[in-house]
């Protein structure tokens, strides 16, 4: 399939397209600094250089997917000003319609609830905390996954609570809170794993598992 990753230079996004390539994919890789591409990708990766609020830019990262995966997040400065990922969310969106891509892959915490999910102690702590201290980035991710939900495309959300520099684990569970046992901690690894598993996997369409180690 050929597969558009935004974000796709960071700590999670480039492990997503090593795993997506070794999964047989053919992978178009949109990033804002064009120093952070991997000179490994330089014959199997077409790459995009662009703004999250380059519309133009993202429209021609998104034509010809097949399904579109985005490996962003808020960032966690302080000084950071604005929602800029809840705009490039929409201009990926409208991308997708307009190209008839239906498939998308994006990544949340556990702030944001699976449609049918209640809420518990632990989704509580996750909401409460980014809520009341990082309150940019709790709006930041929670827009976007308003956006994503509202969409009316085929989109799973995948969603970790601690994010390790570790290596792929011999078990990873997935499910959701108040349902299913999940721990905290996950290995980017295994996130870039299951993103990219997701894919060709219809069996979270219309839903937001957890994940974790």
């Amino acid at each position: 399939m050929n597969v558009t990753v935004f974000g796709a230079t960071g700590a999670i996004g480039s492990l997503t397209v090593a795993e997506l390539l070794e999964r047989g994919h053919r992978v178009t890789a949109y990033a804002r600094d064009p120093a952070k591409v991997p000179a490994s990708w330089r014959d199997q990766v077409k790459v995009v250089i662009g703004e999250m609020s380059d519309a133009a830019a993202i429209d021609s990262a998104v034509a010809g997917a097949d399904a579109v995966v985005s490996a962003l997040g808020p960032s966690m400065d302080r000084k950071a000003t604005g929602l800029p990922l809840v705009a490039g969310i929409g201009h990926m969106l409208d991308a997708m319609r307009r190209h008839g891509v239906r498939r998308y892959i994006g990544h949340a915490t556990p702030a944001v609830l699976d449609p049918l999910e209640k809420p518990t102690p632990v989704t509580r702590l996750i909401g409460f905390l980014p809520r009341t201290f990082m309150r940019r980035a709790y709006d930041e991710i929670t827009g976007m996954s308003g956006l994503v939900t509202g969409s009316g495309l085929d989109w799973t959300i995948v969603r970790f609570i601690a994010p390790k520099d570790t290596p792929q684990q011999p078990r990873v569970r997935a499910g959701f809170f108040g349902t299913d046992k999940l721990g905290f901690a996950v290995s980017r690894a295994d996130i870039a794993a299951f993103t990219a598993a997701q894919v060709e996997d219809p069996t979270y369409i219309g839903r937001a598992p957890a994940i974790s180690n």
